[in-house]
């Protein structure tokens, strides 16, 4: 049985807000990948060890976009609001992820 490999980010449900595709974009932020890096066709242990970067990584700022150098947080800026916008215009909505009391 062949293993699963992952579609990449830019063939990726909801338009690319998975964990799997955040964790690639903060790679990216992170100079970790250049960000023409999709991931496609990688198997799940290599996403596994991008995914122990990007936290290592991370945890040198407290996990908190506040603590990040001005460089890294207005790369991080960029590609996220570009990433919202982009799935935004594929149909996703924001609110789906809250979890809150009704």
């Amino acid at each position: 049985m062949e293993a699963k490999r992952y579609v990449g980010i830019n063939n990726e449900i909801n338009g690319g807000m998975t964990d799997t595709a955040k964790i690639i974009r903060d790679a990216w932020v992170f100079g970790l990948i250049p960000e023409s890096e999709t991931c496609e066709g990688w198997l799940a242990a290599g996403i596994e060890d991008l995914w122990r970067k990007v936290d290592a990584e991370w945890e040198k700022y407290g996990f908190l976009v506040s603590r990040l150098p001005e460089d890294i947080r207005a790369n991080f800026m960029r590609i996220q609001t570009g990433a919202v916008e982009k799935a935004k215009a594929a149909g996703w909505q924001g609110e789906d992820e809250l979890v809150g009391d009704e």
